[in-house]
């Protein structure tokens, strides 16, 4: 084959890999919500029944923003008992309180209210959903929950995409202590694993750097992973480690996967002794 016929095959290829290049990082920048997030919305008038105690609260944050709370009490209190504490349970990408109901029983059953907030988009929650909106949201939860409780009252809880948000969160404001279960060292991190030949960082519109917030959380922090977890590989949970302080918790569960640790004994055995403390 001539040599220039050689060059023009070769720039086509060349030509036609550009062209897919550009299309598959375009489709993800415009689509990245879709692929991050997998909300769940349900019509305000819906009645909840999670087989527990509980309030429903709606916050109306601006015109278009309502934050939905669901408060489950503690089920082994009277209800004009006080309960040890709350937990404010910051939840994943999917669906809704409804899919992570079924968590309260773990925080319930010991004594302490469990309060989940819904973002926008999810469940009965509607307005902007931006990290930035999720970081004042999570303020406003914080602040709802400090007109009734003491920081050292109130647990935070991040599951999964929700462990950002609780990270962040504890940053700025005191707390009895940061939960974090299937954590993520950031969304960027985990983002270049498929996109890694792409400037990842100038196309997310969502970083959540979970490492850049423990180093000012000055309450005590647990961490759980799974070291089976295949949407947060064990590796780019354990990074966090080296911004744990004294005293803190990095909890491995063997043949932990990202939604299964509470059905682990490890799990629950901690979990029990942190909220005994």
């Amino acid at each position: 084959m001539p040599q220039s016929n050689r060059r023009r095959i070769v720039m086509r290829w060349v030509k036609v890999l550009v062209l897919v290049y550009a299309v598959l990082g375009i489709a993800w920048y415009y689509g990245q919500e879709k692929l991050l997030f997998h909300p769940v919305p349900v019509p305000r008038s819906t009645a909840y029944d999670f087989g527990q105690r509980m309030i429903e609260r709606n916050i109306p944050y601006d015109k278009t923003t309502n934050l939905n709370v669901v408060q489950f009490q503690a089920t082994d209190r009277p209800e004009d008992s006080l309960a040890r504490g709350v937990v404010l349970y910051f939840h994943g990408n999917k669906e809704g309180i409804s899919r992570y109901a079924v968590a309260a029983k773990d925080f319930t059953s010991k004594g302490y209210e469990v309060w989940m907030l819904d973002y926008p988009g999810f469940g009965k929650s509607t307005g902007e959903f931006s990290e930035k909106k999720l970081y004042e949201y999570s303020l406003i939860f914080y602040k709802l929950a400090r007109s009734r409780w003491q920081p050292g009252q109130i647990i935070l809880y991040g599951k999964s995409l929700g462990t950002g948000v609780a990270a962040q969160l504890a940053s700025v404001r005191d707390c009895r202590r940061l939960v974090l279960e299937t954590p993520y060292y950031s969304l960027e991190s985990l983002a270049r694993r498929f996109l890694f030949m792409y400037p990842v960082g100038m196309m997310l519109h969502y970083h959540f750097p979970t490492y850049q917030y423990l180093p000012n959380v000055t309450a005590p922090i647990t961490i759980f992973q799974g070291d089976a977890d295949k949407t947060v590989p064990y590796g780019n949970a354990a990074r966090l480690k080296v911004f744990l302080k004294a005293g803190d918790e990095f909890v491995t569960v063997p043949d932990g996967q990202h939604n299964d640790l509470r059905d682990h004994a490890i799990f629950k055995a901690k979990l029990d002794s942190v909220l005994r403390l």
